[in-house]
Order: structure tokens, then sequence, then C-alpha cells
């Protein structure tokens, strides 16, 4: 803008908006945020501990020899499996999922975090489908015997599959626990399409901003001058004749 003198006025430079990121708004709000990260610690501790009761209750089985004591630690982990293992599985699984992706850690985003995400998803669907199963054989070996002794030939494998398939799934749920202690790995690299995303606003800072409207004027002042008729006559611009 031109000012009565003839000097060019430099207009105080207007900030630029920065578009905010794309995940800020799905963010959680801390309502919402606090008591499902409570749920998930409680879901996770309670599975573990879960997997921790069958494995001393599916040992206590395979070391005893009162057939008793084996009838009434098969038939507890049924109940217990058959009560547990779906609901704490799944409340794990998806409150995980949700902070993933309501939070800024994201889903994928670090590599402990899809660490996690694949480990429980594994374990869930190993609970559900193999450990059940190994423990409904299990009581239907107890069942069968009622009373009086039960030999090793009656057990078979179950007797076996009831540790093993147990001490799996806790070795998976004590891995979850340090990925989340440790946090290894760091970040996954960003892709291209999200480093140069369309329509994102530039971030300038207010130095570049005076730098650039300085620019501006400069060459404004210079082609208006160069463009005057006193300046097409040979004279000086502001001179007098």
């Amino acid at each position: 803008m031109r000012s009565p003198t003839g000097a060019v006025a430099a207009s105080e430079p207007m900030p630029r908006r920065v578009a905010a990121p794309a995940s800020a708004g799905r963010r959680l709000p801390p309502a919402v945020r606090k008591p499902l990260v409570v749920l998930h610690v409680v879901a996770s501790v309670s599975w573990l501990a879960l997997m921790l009761c069958l494995l001393t209750l599916a040992v206590a089985a395979l070391t005893t020899t009162d057939a008793d004591r084996l009838r009434t630690a098969y038939r507890a982990m049924g109940l217990l499996g058959d009560a547990l293992i779906l609901p704490l599985s799944l409340l794990t699984l998806l409150s995980g999922v949700v902070l993933g992706l309501g939070t800024s850690w994201g889903l994928f985003r670090y590599y402990w975090v899809s660490a996690k995400f694949w480990l429980t998803l594994g374990a869930m669907t190993a609970s559900l489908l193999a450990l059940t199963d190994r423990l409904h054989d299990a009581v239907r070996v107890a069942d069968a015997h009622p009373t009086g002794p039960i030999t090793a030939a009656d057990l078979g494998f179950v007797r076996y599959n009831t540790v093993i398939v147990p001490a799996v799934a806790l070795t998976l749920y004590l891995l979850n626990v340090i990925l989340s202690v440790y946090k290894p790995w760091g970040r996954r690299p960003a892709r291209a399409s999200a480093r140069t995303r369309p329509g994102a606003a530039t971030r300038t800072t207010p130095g570049a901003a005076a730098r650039t409207t300085a620019g501006a004027v400069t060459r404004t002042t210079a082609g208006d001058t160069a463009g005057s008729p006193e300046a097409r006559r040979g004279r000086i611009p502001g001179a007098g004749t």
C-alpha cells in the first residue's frame, strides 16, 4: 500500500493457519480414554491370571497320583475356561484396538504396538480354539471316570496338552507385558503420502513471513519506480524539476 508521501508501507504479515493432523480429530477425550485404559489393564491382567491358574491346575493334575484331586483339577479348569476365556480375550483385544486407533500411538504406527496386536490376536485365537477344546477333553475324561483310579492310558495325551497350551498362552501374554514396558524398535517409517498430504498447510515462522513480506515490498517498489513517468524521462523520482 502506497502512503501519501510516496513511500510504500509494508502491511503486517497475516499468520497462516496450520492444518491440524488428520488423526487429531479421532483422539479420544480424557473422559473416555482413562476408563478405557482401566478396562484394558484389568482385562489383560485378568487374562494373564487366568492362564496362570489354568497352568497351575494342569501341573497339579499331571503330577498327582490322587484320582479325586485330578478330577477336581480338570473340572475346575473346564469351569474357568468356559466362564472367562471368551469375555477376557475379547475385552483385551477390543479395548486395545480402540485405544490404538483413538490415541497418538496408533495401531500400526509403532512396531511394538503392531507386535502386541498380532500377539494378542494369536493368543485369543489359540485360547478360543485349541485351549478350550483341550479343557473339554480333560473334563470328559474326568466325567467318564467319576470314581476309582484313572490310568495313564485313560488320560492319553490330555494331561500334557492341558499343560502345553496354557504355557504357550502365558508366554505370549508375558511378551505383551514386556513390549508394553520397554516399547522397543521405535516408530515405523512414514509413508510418502503421509509426508506430502494434499491440502496440508505449510508451517511458516514469523521471521520467514516478515522476510517474505519485505521481499515482496521491495519488488513492488522497484517495479513502480521503473515504470513511473519520471523514470522514463530520465529523472529521479521525487526530485524537483
